[in-house]
């Protein structure tokens, strides 16, 4: 979907890009498919923010994605595609042909009318699920699963798409968006096709109220606090960061510090890391 600037009538409008909603079909979701969500604000079960700079934000309700895909052998009709508040690709719904309705992550291309299925055999096209070791390489795959039938957990945001480069075995190598190249079990169910809105990453919200709306709330440099607040805060006039190294406001490494344990049991599923390029 292309991006489109306003006509700056009002000083927000200046720098903003958002995206067309050209592909978006259906206002409305499918209420059987909706769950309430409750804002936390940074919060946890004991009351104490823990993530920093959220909260406010558009109400907003939850569709339930199926992200497992566990209708093998039911094929199924995209009726709408849909703009979905918690992720940033968008979502198409999908009526199977036993009556069943669902949400699905939406792939580039996909479109209203065109058919999906999950399952072994199902074709090599655009939307459909199938098992690592199904799927021919050179792939660009989405929704992928680490452990089987837990569902897709890496892959799904705007644009992405993961290469299938080679079946072996019991294992599949793949090359995550990030350059890092994995093992996953073959076993494991991936669909077909990049993400759709690949010009997320490209909008520009304009002004601070846009993104309050999504429920962030302003952030403020540690170099403009006092001492006692962050470490990078004090000094006389502008001071820089000082000390070896950028650090958090409770006096951690950051900016590159890495925090992945060592010798974590995944390390020998990883072939090359994301940052050796």
């Amino acid at each position: 979907m292309p991006l489109k600037t306003r006509r700056p009538l009002t000083p927000g409008q200046r720098g903003l890009v958002t995206q067309t909603n050209d592909d978006i079909t259906s206002s409305k979701p499918k209420k059987s498919l909706l769950e309430p969500l409750r804002k936390k604000a940074g919060r946890n079960s004991g009351g104490r923010i823990t993530v920093r700079h959220r909260g406010g934000g558009h109400k907003r309700r939850l569709r339930k994605i199926d992200f497992k895909r566990d209708k093998p052998g039911v094929p199924g009709k995209v009726t709408t595609i849909e703009y979905d508040p918690n992720r940033t690709a968008r979502i198409a719904l999908i009526k199977y042909r036993d009556g069943d309705w669902r949400y699905i992550l939406a792939p580039q291309g996909l479109k209203v009318g065109d058919q999906v299925e999950a399952g072994e055999d199902a074709p090599r096209r655009i939307g459909n699920a199938l098992p690592l070791r199904s799927i021919p390489s050179g792939t660009l795959v989405h929704n992928v699963e680490l452990k089987v039938g837990r569902g897709g957990q890496i892959v799904r945001s705007a644009g992405n798409g993961a290469q299938v480069l080679a079946s072996e075995g019991r294992y599949t190598l793949l090359r995550l968006p990030s350059g890092e190249v994995r093992y996953i079990l073959s076993e494991c169910m991936a669909t077909i096709g990049q993400l759709s809105a690949p010009d997320h990453k490209n909008i520009k919200l304009g002004k601070a109220g846009n993104r309050r709306h999504r429920g962030r709330r302003p952030q403020v440099r540690g170099v403009v606090m006092s001492p006692a607040d962050h470490p990078h805060g004090g000094g006389e006039g502008r001071s820089p960061i000082g000390m070896p190294g950028p650090k958090t406001p409770w006096g951690k490494p950051a900016l590159g510090y890495r925090t992945r344990k060592k010798k974590k049991p995944s390390d020998r599923f990883i072939v090359r890391r994301r940052h050796e390029r």
